[in-house]
C-alpha cells in the first residue's frame, strides 16, 4: 500500500464530501428561510436527540469490522454477518430507548412525530455504515463517494418539493428517511454483488464475544462522541427554547459542514495507519506528520476567514438569524483544534489505544455538560459554543499528550507549520477586514485565499514538492 493511494481514495472522498456538504448547506439554508428559528429548533432538535442514540445501534462495531479487514481481508464476511446478528438486536433496544425518553420528557406531539420518524432514518444509516465499513476495509472508498452525494440530492430534491408545497414538517423529515432507505438497499447491493458476501445474520458466540471484546471502547468512545455533539442541542431545547436551539444549529451546521475535510482523512487514514502499526511504524509516524500539517494549512484560513465575515455570512439566513452572529464567531474559532484531533484519534484507534482515546472523549463529554449547564442559562447560544471552544482544545490537548508514546514524530516540524500558517492567516484576516465592506463576500474570499496562499508560499509552509504529490494523487500517477 501506497502514500499515493492514500491521497488517491482521500481526493475521491474529499470530492464526494464536498459536493455533500454544498449540497447539504445549501438545503439548511432553505429550509432555514422557509420555517423560521422556532421550527428550525423542533427539527433539528429531533434529529439531534436520535442521532445521539444511533451508536448504540451500532456501539463501535463498524471501526472494528474496518480495522480487522484492513489487517485480514478473509475474516471480513465473518465479522458482518456476526455484525449484522448484533445490529438486529441493539436496533429494537435503540428504538424502543427513543420511544419511551421522548414521551417521558414531555415534548409536544409534533416533536415526538419528527422524533420517530428520525428514529427509522437513524436504524437504515446505522446498517449502511456498517456495508461500507466493508469497503473501507478494503481501502475503496468510491462506492461510499458516490453514495454520499446521491443521498444529499435525494433530500435537496424532495424537500424542496415538499417546502414548494408548504407541506408540514413531517414531510421533511420524510425526506430524510426515504434518501436513508435507498442509501441502505445501494450500500448493502455493493457488499452482496461487488464484494460476494452473504448479508444472512450469524450468531457465533466466539465471533461476537469477540467482537464486543473489540467493540467496547469504541462503543464508548462513540456514545462519549454523540452525547458530546449534540447534547448541547438537547440542553438548549430544556434550559432556553427552541428558538435558541435554531440560532444555535446555524453557527453549528456551518462548523460541522467544515468538517469533510478531516473526515476524507481519517476515512483512507485508518485502514492504513492500522495496517502499518502492524508493518511500517516509520511510515506511520510520515502520514501522521502530513495529516496534520495539511489539516493546519487548511483549518486556519477557513476559521479566521469565517469569524471576519460573519456577520455577512449569516445574512444568508434572513434577519431573525443575526443572533447566530456571535456563536458562529466562537465555534469556528474551535475548528483548528478539531481538525487536528481527527488524525490524533484515528491513530489512537487504530494502534490498539482506543480505550485512552475513550477515556479522554469521556472527560471532554463531562466538562461539556458542567460548562453548558453553567453557561447555557446565562448566554444562551452563546454559552453552548463556548463550551464547544473550550472542550475541542481540551480533547487535542488530551490526545497530543499520547501520541509521543506510540510514534516518534518531528514536533518541531509541526510547530513551524503552524506558525507560519497563523501569520499567513492574520495578514490574511486583516486583509479581508479591510477590503469586505467594498467588495462582494465571493470576491473577499477569493482575495483571501489568494493572500493566504501568497504569503504561506514566501515563508515556505508549503514546497512544489507537496503541489506535485496531491496533483500526482489526485490523477492516478505513483
Amino acid at each position: 500500500m501506497k502514500i499515493a493511494n492514500i491521497a488517491k481514495n482521500t481526493s475521491y472522498f474529499t470530492l464526494a464530501l464536498i459536493l455533500q456538504k454544498v449540497i447539504s448547506f445549501s438545503y439548511f439554508i432553505i429550509i432555514a428561510r422557509a420555517i423560521g428559528p422556532e421550527n428550525l429548533g423542533k427539527y433539528y432538535f429531533a434529529i439531534s436527540f436520535t442521532t445521539i442514540f444511533a451508536i448504540f445501534i451500532d456501539v463501535g462495531m463498524a471501526s472494528v469490522l474496518i480495522r480487522e479487514t484492513a489487517k485480514v481481508r478473509q475474516r471480513a464476511e465473518y465479522y458482518l454477518r456476526n455484525v449484522i446478528g448484533l445490529k438486529l438486536i441493539l436496533t429494537l433496544f435503540s428504538f424502543v430507548t427513543v420511544f419511551v425518553l421522548i414521551n417521558l420528557m414531555g415534548y409536544p406531539e409534533l416533536t415526538k412525530q419528527l422524533v420517530y420518524l428520525s428514529s427509522v432514518a437513524m436504524i437504515l444509516d446505522s446498517f449502511t455504515l456498517t456495508f461500507f465499513a466493508v469497503s473501507r476495509g478494503f481501502h475503496n472508498l468510491s462506492f461510499e463517494s458516490f453514495a454520499v452525494v446521491l443521498y444529499q440530492a435525494l433530500i435537496l430534491s424532495m424537500g424542496s418539493l415538499f417546502l414548494y408545497f408548504d407541506y408540514s414538517l413531517h414531510w421533511l423529515m420524510g425526506a430524510i428517511v426515504v434518501a436513508s432507505a435507498i442509501n441502505f438497499l445501494y450500500s448493502a447491493s455493493i457488499v452482496k454483488y461487488q464484494w460476494k458476501m452473504s448479508l444472512w445474520p450469524q450468531f457465533n458466540q466466539d465471533i461476537i464475544r469477540n467482537i464486543i471484546k473489540m467493540s467496547l471502547p469504541f462503543a464508548l468512545f462513540g456514545i462519549f462522541q454523540r452525547f458530546y455533539t449534540y447534547f448541547d442541542s438537547i440542553l438548549l431545547s430544556i434550559l432556553a427554547g427552541d428558538t435558541y436551539v435554531g440560532l444555535y444549529s446555524v453557527a453549528f451546521k456551518i462548523t460541522f459542514a467544515l468538517q469533510f475535510l478531516p473526515l476524507a482523512f481519517v476515512a483512507s487514514l485508518f485502514p492504513a495507519m492500522s495496517s502499518y502499526y502492524v508493518h511500517n511504524k516509520k511510515q506511520l509516524a510520515t502520514i501522521f506528520e502530513r495529516a496534520m500539517n495539511y489539516l493546519i494549512i487548511i483549518a486556519l484560513p477557513i476559521s479566521f476567514g469565517i469569524i471576519v465575515l460573519a456577520d455577512r455570512i449569516v445574512l444568508i439566513f434572513k434577519e431573525g438569524y443575526t443572533g447566530s452572529i456571535l456563536p458562529l464567531q466562537i465555534i469556528v474559532a474551535s475548528l483548528i483544534f478539531i481538525f487536528a484531533s481527527y488524525p490524533v484519534g484515528s491513530l489512537l484507534n487504530a494502534c490498539d489505544r482506543q480505550r485512552t482515546n475513550t477515556a479522554n472523549m469521556g472527560i471532554v463529554l463531562v466538562f461539556s455538560v458542567l460548562l453548558n449547564i453553567f453557561l447555557i442559562p446565562r448566554y444562551q447560544a452563546i454559552g453552548a459554543s463556548i463550551t464547544v471552544l473550550i472542550t475541542n482544545a481540551l480533547l487535542l490537548i488530551l490526545g497530543l499528550f499520547w501520541v509521543p508514546k506510540i510514534i516518534e514524530y518531528h514536533k518541531k516540524v509541526i510547530i513551524t507549520v503552524f506558525a507560519k500558517a497563523l501569520l499567513s492567516v492574520l495578514i490574511m484576516g486583516l486583509v479581508i477586514w479591510l477590503i469586505k465592506v467594498y467588495i462582494p463576500i465571493i470576491a473577499s474570499v477569493f482575495v483571501g485565499a489568494v493572500v493566504y496562499i501568497g504569503v504561506l508560499y514566501i515563508l515556505k509552509g508549503y514546497t512544489k514538492e507537496d503541489i506535485i504529490s496531491i496533483r500526482n494523487a489526485i490523477i492516478g500517477k505513483a
